[in-house]
């Protein structure tokens, strides 16, 4: 099993070890300290060795941040986790915030007024940093500081070692070379010697890598330095290369493990992303220059070679998904969450070209499909219910692609509140799903059209309509997004998920997901050329869900024909009793 169940934190550990935090505090002359999810790469997913805000508070999400002061203690977090982070700190020591709407600025001006709080310079960006202390100035001073949580964090886990491993030019598409050679002739334009890279996903994708640091993203933990002739300086310990690697690397790649010594020889003007980059990055830097990590947007823009290789992967994930779902019309009796997540990730093995799972699967039966990114455990974990929502997100990671989808299926039978959830959700999903769009247009102008019909009805959720997805690389991959915060303009080859949702506390969570690909701009007829989306995805959704007088026809013409080619795509590759469920699945309405 790629996953554990492991209960991964427990609120009673949460006031000693803050005990703790703050007896170190007041020794260093510290009147707080910062602690944020991300690793010193910005990452989304950390190694056990950075899980810093999950040993110290218990909340184990994806994304926030905390705030120690000597009398209380705020853990921030958006609408994803508000429901978690509540059922896995101890709200006795721990104060949940909400963001946007609780800003840090406000809140240790609050709570703290004057003085001095820490920060790790190596887990902060400069941007980040900048902000807040334009905020709080005067009156409070951020100060750098060696990291609090590490110096009373016993048995901390060592840092990950794994192998360095070529990715094959078969599935990138474009050598390292053409990478290196294009991106550096942006750095001479633009005057710069070098530009530092501090993204591990960056990384993989210029050098044609992965490597296997990180649970469910295959990355190697490194820094690189993109020189302007197109060499390239990779900073990780050397011991994870191998003859193969430096064969794959070839001459104007070299290895070295001292990051500080590198930044401190570079001449010239150096490069490094105000957004990314660490507060003490810039600081080895003798003449920095702030400069957007030129990897993240080609690396978004998928080549013919990873958009084959992603359908080939999602025709295969469709295939496991189709034995699943048919496994669980079967009947659940007496099944638990920890069985259909194992059940899920055997069958994904069975092609024998899974590498990893995509992000932990979550599956959600009833009022645990409300949690928007519930993670089942030991303590948590449920018997499935008649009558009740199965909710299961899940992804595998394969050598040519990464898949992502969520299906949300009725074990029993539906009430009205369910099928009129699941059918604006569903409305939403397909108002994506058939969009036409101009050249330029952002993910946050066609955010609202898949709330629309949620917003009709007084309703909404409080998470994006969709992420970036890599090719073999990151399952949540920037700059674009479909979100009411994402001004990135969306362009041709990106992958995008498609996931509207709506959640009723205490009840169940309706979410659907497929992954789309922005197809070339077409002229259809009229004075512009127009984008739309290519569907990636191909598991039938649940038709015992939808109310069919709610559906337009346009709406009910595109379920119907995905269906049928759904059927057509899938059949040849499941089992004959799959292959009679999925026929039934795919039925017109």
């Amino acid at each position: 099993m790629y996953q554990s169940f492991k209960t991964p934190s427990s609120p009673e550990t949460g006031a000693p070890r803050l005990k703790a935090l703050r007896a170190a505090l007041a020794e260093a002359g510290l009147d707080g300290f910062l602690i944020p999810r991300a690793d010193a790469h910005q990452g989304e997913n950390v190694a056990p060795c950075d899980e810093r805000l999950a040993w110290l508070t218990g909340f184990t999400g994806s994304d926030g941040h905390a705030a120690v002061l000597p009398e209380i203690a705020g853990v921030f977090v958006d609408g994803r986790y508000t429901l978690q982070v509540r059922k896995q700190i101890d709200l006795a020591v721990f104060t949940p915030q909400a963001i946007p709407e609780d800003r840090l600025s406000d809140w240790l001006q609050k709570h703290l007024g004057k003085g001095v709080v820490g920060y790790d310079p190596m887990l902060h960006s400069h941007g980040d940093i900048t902000k807040l202390e334009k905020a709080l100035a005067p009156e409070i001073t951020l100060q750098q500081s060696p990291n609090m949580v590490d110096a009373v964090w016993q048995n901390r886990p060592a840092p990950p070692q794994g192998k360095i491993r070529p990715h094959p030019l078969e599935f990138a598409g474009k050598s390292s070379a053409d990478k290196r050679a294009e991106l550096a002739a942006k750095l001479r334009e633009n005057g710069l010697s070098a530009c530092v890279l501090t993204l591990p996903d960056s990384i993989a994708w210029l050098l044609n890598i992965r490597g296997s640091d990180i649970a469910n993203t295959p990355v190697p933990l490194a820094f690189a330095i993109l020189h302007a002739d197109a060499s390239v300086t990779l900073i990780t310990n050397p011991a994870k290369s191998s003859p193969e690697l430096a064969a794959h690397l070839g001459p104007d790649v070299t290895i070295v493990d001292d990051f500080a010594t590198a930044l401190k020889a570079l001449k010239g003007k150096v490069g490094a992303d105000r957004a990314s980059a660490p507060v003490w990055v810039s600081q080895q830097l003798a003449n920095p220059a702030w400069f957007p990590d030129p990897c993240i947007l080609p690396k978004a823009c998928k080549n013919e070679a990873e958009l084959n290789g992603s359908r080939q992967a999602h025709l295969r994930d469709a295939a496991a998904m189709c034995e699943f779902l048919a496994w669980i019309d079967q009947g659940l009796a007496g099944q638990t969450e920890i069985d259909v997540v194992t059940k899920l990730e055997s069958i994904r093995a069975r092609s024998n070209a899974l590498t990893d799972i995509s992000f932990d699967t979550i599956c959600g039966s009833g009022p645990n499909g409300a949690i928007v990114h519930y993670r089942v455990d030991e303590a948590s974990n449920r018997t499935i219910e008649n009558n009740t929502l199965l909710l299961v997100d899940s992804g595998g990671q394969y050598f040519d692609g990464t898949t992502d989808i969520t299906r949300t299926v009725i074990i029993g039978t539906p009430d009205a509140e369910m099928i009129r959830g699941f059918t604006l959700v569903l409305k939403g999903m397909l108002a994506i799903s058939m969009l036409r769009f101009p050249i330029g247009t952002t993910g946050q102008q066609i955010d609202p059209f898949a709330r629309a019909p949620l917003w009709a009805e007084g309703l909404d959720y409080k998470h994006g309509t969709g992420h970036g997805v890599g090719a073999y690389l990151s399952v949540h991959e920037g700059p674009a997004r479909i979100s009411p915060k994402s001004d990135v303009p969306l362009e041709t080859g990106m992958i995008l998920s498609n996931e509207p949702g709506y959640y009723r506390e205490g009840a169940w969570g309706i979410r659907i997901e497929n992954l789309l690909i922005v197809s070339p701009p077409e002229d259809i007829g009229g004075e512009d050329k127009m984008h739309s989306f290519e569907t990636l995805t191909w598991v039938p959704i649940d038709t015992r869900l939808i109310d069919p007088t709610r559906l337009t026809n346009a709406e009910r013409d595109w379920l119907n024909t995905y269906h049928a080619e759904v059927l057509q795509k899938v059949s040849p590759s499941v089992s004959a009793k799959t292959l009679t469920w999925l026929q039934s699945a795919c039925a017109a309405i």
